[in-house]
């Protein structure tokens, strides 16, 4: 089990590793988060998250027997492949077991071959744009396209005409230069939400569920993003549609886990859709979801080290996961220009540090300014502000309350996180 005096090194540099690593620290453990950022205390920015020798090298000098991964990036270029044969423990997939996420092409063909539920998908080369132009037609636009590689949280164009989906047929081409391949599936209707656990392939010890807020604009218009917002646990999600989406979705995804040629141990996350037929899974993740970690891992009264310990050696069957009561609801503070290619950065933030204790701040595109303790605006996703209430409505008022003490130049923040109206929530075959 784990002690006071566990030390890891945690791989990241987002809000989503600044809330493992607050978490991690309650649980006992001293983190060092590589590289981090200015704002995450233990940062060691010297040291890439996919620099496997320097990491290693910095794991022997300081003793450290255990990495726990943040992002993908690291996953998806073997982290957990180049540590096998150390004494040094991973928490996270195997690069093989992470193109679950890295491919989406890979992952649909998983679904199929596990009886996941699912959307009906095609899937095309970068030659082959004028047979995905003309199935999209078929399906009068009402598709959603996906690159097939890692894009941040924004390769996905959910498109509801036929011009939508030429639009982004060719935004796709400019973008993407040499081969690559894509995904186009069937246009699907009815909320989301994200469950995510650890798993070590054969179990799996869910998490509060989540709703996360994709668009850059209220009302759910705009651009999508990397989420500007979430909140947990969702209040419409009752037992019933639980017991569908681990019957259907989630009993299947670890069926097929055990049968494919690789070991699976880590976090996985199911962004579900629930649909007037049914849950549908949407996509994979091998990892914690950003921004629904800054939420999730607030709420876990268990002690995550133990949790990630357990999944380690074998051993969730002996572990629950026990949330706090009431609601979590985080904001983000983006950038003005966000998620455009290139936007103004390099402001002063002001007010990190004011919050009242049922509020927590997790910062991300952050870097150090020329005074000590100064942060500077660094990336499209300054920040999270997080706030814990009795129910979803005050964590809501009190969380938008804790985004106006927080100020730097051409802030956005998008206005009705958690605020979602109740029919479309309502929206379900259950």
């Amino acid at each position: 089990m784990p002690t006071s005096t566990t030390q890891l090194v945690l791989l990241g540099s987002g809000a989503r590793e600044h809330a493992l690593a607050t978490k991690l620290r309650q649980d006992g453990a001293t983190v060092h988060v590589l590289p981090g950022n200015a704002g995450i205390p233990g940062s060691v920015p010297s040291i890439s998250a996919t620099d496997f020798p320097a990491i290693q090298s910095f794991c022997q000098e300081h003793g450290i027997k255990l990495i726990v991964v943040g992002p993908e990036a690291p996953l998806a270029a073997g982290v957990a492949d180049y540590f096998l044969e150390t004494d040094i423990r991973v928490f996270g997939p195997r690069r093989q077991a992470a193109t679950l996420e890295s491919s989406k092409v890979w992952s649909k063909d998983f679904m199929r071959r596990h009886g996941i539920a699912t959307a009906r998908a095609w899937s095309y080369r970068s030659d082959q744009f004028a047979e995905a132009q003309a199935q999209a037609e078929e399906l009068a636009g009402h598709v959603v396209i996906k690159y097939d590689g890692l894009a941040a949280g924004k390769g996905v164009y959910v498109c509801s005409s036929v011009a939508e989906a030429t639009a982004a047929l060719t935004e796709l081409r400019e973008l993407h230069e040499g081969w690559f391949s894509f995904l186009l599936e069937e246009k699907l209707t009815g909320p989301e939400v994200s469950l995510i656990g650890l798993t070590d392939g054969n179990r799996i010890r869910l998490l509060a569920p989540a709703q996360d807020h994709k668009q850059l604009l209220a009302n759910d218009e705009g651009p999508n993003t990397g989420g500007m917002g979430a909140y947990c646990p969702v209040p419409f999600l009752d037992d019933n549609s639980l017991a569908a989406i681990r019957q259907d979705i989630i009993d299947p995804t670890l069926r097929g886990l055990q049968s494919e040629p690789f070991d699976f141990v880590g976090f996985l996350y199911f962004g579900v859709m629930l649909t007037p037929s049914g849950p549908k899974l949407l996509e994979y993740n091998v990892r914690l979801g950003d921004p629904e970690a800054e939420v999730i891992l607030p709420a876990l009264e268990s002690s995550l080290l133990e949790l990630i310990e357990a999944t380690l050696e074998g051993n969730l069957a002996q572990t629950i996961t026990k949330q706090r009561a009431g609601a979590f609801v985080g904001v983000v503070l983006a950038s003005g220009g966000y998620p455009a290619a290139q936007f103004p950065t390099g402001f002063p933030i002001h007010g990190i540090g004011n919050q009242g204790q049922d509020t927590q701040v997790f910062v991300g595109g952050v870097k150090a300014g020329e005074q000590p303790g100064e942060l500077l605006t660094n990336g499209g996703r300054v920040a999270v502000v997080v706030a814990h209430g009795p129910d979803l409505p005050t964590a809501i008022q009190l969380a938008y309350a804790e985004t106006e003490k927080v100020y730097f130049q051409d802030k956005y923040v998008r206005p009705d996180i958690g605020q979602r109206p109740a029919p479309l929530l309502e929206t379900s075959a259950y």
